[in-house]
């Protein structure tokens, strides 16, 4: 009996004129279909940029910094006693100078960092992303990497000289002046974010000379964890062994934090905006559901007069539900992985039909996206109840329907 009520729940669907669906159940399918889609292309791309903020901003900047009002000597032994640390993966010298670059197109301020060159492919994704020249080339004297935008803006290439002025200054006989170098790039870095604009860097060596200082001294010490949201803690515990009331720390939530929050923010404002079209869309099934039930008043009143029974008329209404919640649902996934996997085509033509770039003031100058699948199930059954129940509404009243007063009106 009940393969009766499923094809008579699928029977109620069609158009009178022989179509596959009457016009309300289209709408109700197009509308769970759009808020489907939508809220899996709009998830995936949040989650696009939660994991390039983690892999490409915070796979560069460093997870924490030990830092001293003073340059500190001796901090080879200093790294020795961090990296004691189970959760310190790896700990290397670190400076960190305001500075300068002068062109023929300008000046433009960056951010002077000195690093170890042959240490730095365990601290950073830097050397992965290197689209001319080598990160060993800093050992070279008096050379620096760069990242492309400010190479563009700049107008510079591997081989050129570049004029560095830092904010430290120089004093001598004839006064005092701010330090200026000129620097050999020998690198091109990109990671198609924001650091790319300022971001430079140089050998720790040369850092020290241009923040005279000894050859045994340093401004801080890099760490990378290896839990970088518990950067925090790993850091007390650092300072907690190192037992030196001089020294301080400061992670990536000082300077990132507040741009991490507030995409997971934003991820969570959308998902709820996106499930109000879900809302929307059950309210779609719901008023099918209930129009048919109107229409088909006086087949109820013939069923229940030959027996059937009131979980029958429930389950052909409830059937009615399931069929256009499963086929909405199943064409909203489809739509939102064609979207999501097509979606910067999709922008680069409307760029080209603005003439402008769209995403220019955003630290990400594309759309990433990494789809989650346990997000989507969610997202699939979420809607799939939401839309069932609203379904069993009106399938309930239906059995509440009196057979003999609308049989009399006949």
């Amino acid at each position: 009996m009940l393969s009766i009520s499923l094809d008579l729940g699928y029977k109620y669907l069609k158009s009178r004129k022989g179509g596959i669906f009457s016009f309300t159940t289209l709408l109700a399918i197009i509308g769970l279909t759009i808020g489907i889609a939508s809220l899996i292309t709009v998830t995936s791309v949040m989650n696009g940029f939660e994991k390039q903020l983690e892999d490409r901003i915070l796979g560069v900047i460093p997870h924490s910094l030990i830092l001293s009002e003073e340059p500190f000597p001796n901090y080879l032994n200093l790294i020795k006693e961090i990296k004691k640390n189970e959760d310190v993966v790896d700990a290397s010298p670190y400076i960190q100078i305001q500075s300068l670059v002068t062109s023929n197109n300008g000046s433009r301020g960056i951010s002077l960092v000195g690093i170890q060159p042959d240490q730095e492919k365990s601290m950073s994704i830097l050397p992965d992303y290197m689209i001319v020249g080598d990160m060993i080339n800093l050992n070279n004297d008096n050379s620096i990497i760069i990242g492309s935008l400010l190479a563009a803006n700049i107008n510079a290439y591997v081989g050129d000289k570049i004029n560095i002025t830092t904010s430290d200054i120089k004093t001598s006989i004839i006064g005092s002046y701010p330090l200026s170098v000129n620097l050999e790039v020998v690198g091109i870095f990109e990671l198609k974010t924001e650091i790319d604009q300022y971001l430079t860097l140089v050998s720790h060596s040369t850092a020290q000379k241009l923040k005279n200082i000894n050859k045994n001294e340093t401004t801080s010490i890099r760490i990378k964890t290896n839990n970088l949201f518990n950067a925090d803690q790993i850091s007390l515990n650092v300072l907690k062994r190192l037992n030196n009331n001089k020294l301080i720390f400061s992670s990536w939530k000082d300077t990132h934090g507040t741009l991490f929050e507030a995409i997971k923010f934003e991820k969570l404002l959308i998902s709820l905006m996106l499930f109000l079209i879900i809302f929307v869309a059950s309210i779609l099934v719901l008023s099918t559901i209930i129009m048919t039930v109107k229409s088909k008043e006086r087949e109820i009143g013939i069923l229940m007069t030959i027996g059937a029974s009131s979980r029958q008329i429930v389950m052909i209404f409830f059937y009615q539900g399931i069929i256009i919640s499963l086929i909405g649902i199943v064409l909203g996934v489809i739509l939102g992985f064609i979207l999501t996997l097509n979606l910067n085509n999709l922008v680069s033509s409307l760029e080209i039909l603005l003439n402008r770039n769209l995403l220019e003031a955003y630290f990400i100058n594309y759309f990433p996206y990494h789809i989650n699948t346990i997000q989507i199930v969610m997202i699939c059954l979420t809607s799939f109840v939401i839309s069932i129940f609203s379904s069993l509404i009106p399938a309930l009243k239906a059995v509440k329907l009196n057979p003999i007063e609308i049989l009399r009106h006949e």
